[in-house]
């Protein structure tokens, strides 16, 4: 049996699709303003801390 027989079968797959897009869908846009607003300086901080080698 193929998987789309499963979904075909399971009542309330298209709201679960809908509801778990919705979730993608603000989980993307919130890190894409999160990206943008936040400064640089403390993106390039982060970016280095697997380098540093103070902390060893």
């Amino acid at each position: 049996m193929k998987f789309i027989h499963y979904l075909e079968s399971t009542s309330g797959v298209g709201i679960l699709g809908l509801i778990s897009f919705g979730i993608f869908f603000l989980f993307f846009i919130a890190m894409l303003t999160w990206v943008f607003r936040t400064d640089k300086r403390k993106i390039d901080e982060i970016s280095r801390i697997p380098l540093d080698k103070e902390d060893l």
